[in-house]
């Protein structure tokens, strides 16, 4: 997955008009017009690097002078105390860019960090770590960008990106095989993925044309019943509360997917530094 740029300056923008709103007044305060200054950024604990080119944008929509210098690259891990990159230009526009640059890779990284823990969990099965859409409002392309990093799968990227056929679907449909015909009929393009809260649900949807299960809030015995039950007819999709802790367990029951919403939801953010000095 790559970021569109436009989409990148769209955000951008918004949150330095959050951030600066009608002046950074301490900076215009202190640091003369015309210094000139270096910021590093430096991991301060281990990581795995995403948001490079968003922090990039931030500070080049401060000031078009500054000049971007990377040591790294996205999906690098790197150790604690190591050189992310340079950055060279005016003072001010550096202190004024800073938290809003650090914001954005630090919320970044600390899901691709996050997400590449899961797919190490997981490692030497068939499951692979899929995100969800409990993201941050206006920030999805970015966050599921970082999941991808970190070596994650995006989902669909919003409600006209696929069909997933939920509980709530199928309680305003009346049963799993009528909500899964709706679907097909009305989509049939699209891959239709539906949601099962008990075995006894499985054979029905899969009759009734579900291309691809997902079993949620199943326990790791409950989840191995329904792939053998499943048979390989259809991949299928495990979610529900999954933790570091316990998901080598599902992986290990020939599950395809495993969805994990704090990727997302509850990634803690990594700790960066931006240190400047006059160059």
């Amino acid at each position: 997955m790559s970021l569109d740029p436009q989409a990148v300056r769209r955000i951008v923008d918004a949150a330095l008009r959050e951030d600066v709103g009608r002046g950074d007044v301490t900076t215009e305060a202190i640091v003369p017009v015309g210094l000139a200054g270096r910021s590093v950024l430096i991991a301060k604990q281990p990581l795995v690097v995403a948001g490079l080119d968003v922090a990039r944008a931030v500070f080049e929509a401060v000031d078009p002078a500054v000049r971007w210098d990377p040591q790294v690259s996205d999906s690098d891990t790197v150790a604690a105390g190591r050189l992310l990159g340079s950055v060279y230009g005016p003072a001010r526009a550096l202190l004024t860019a800073e938290r809003v640059a650090l914001n954005f890779l630090q919320r970044l990284s600390g899901i691709a960090t996050l997400t590449r823990r899961f797919v190490d969990a997981v490692a030497g099965t068939r499951a692979r770590i899929r995100d969800t859409r409990k993201t941050t409002p206006l920030l999805r392309t970015l966050e599921k960008y970082a999941v991808e990093v970190g070596g994650g799968v995006s989902h669909r990227p919003g409600l006209d990106g696929g069909i997933l056929v939920k509980e709530n679907h199928i309680r305003l449909a009346g049963s799993v095989g009528a909500a899964t015909r709706r679907a097909l009929d009305a989509r049939g393009d699209m891959t239709v993925e539906v949601e099962v809260e008990r075995l006894d649900q499985i054979d029905e949807a899969i009759g009734a044309g579900a291309q691809l299960l997902l079993v949620d809030n199943f326990g790791v015995e409950q989840v191995r019943e329904a792939v053998a039950l499943v048979g390989g007819r259809v991949p299928i999709e495990v979610s529900g509360g999954i933790r570091l802790d316990t998901v080598r367990d599902y992986a290990r029951t020939g599950a395809d997917y495993i969805a994990v919403g704090a990727l997302t939801h509850s990634a803690p953010a990594v700790d960066i530094s931006l240190e400047t000095e006059p160059a």
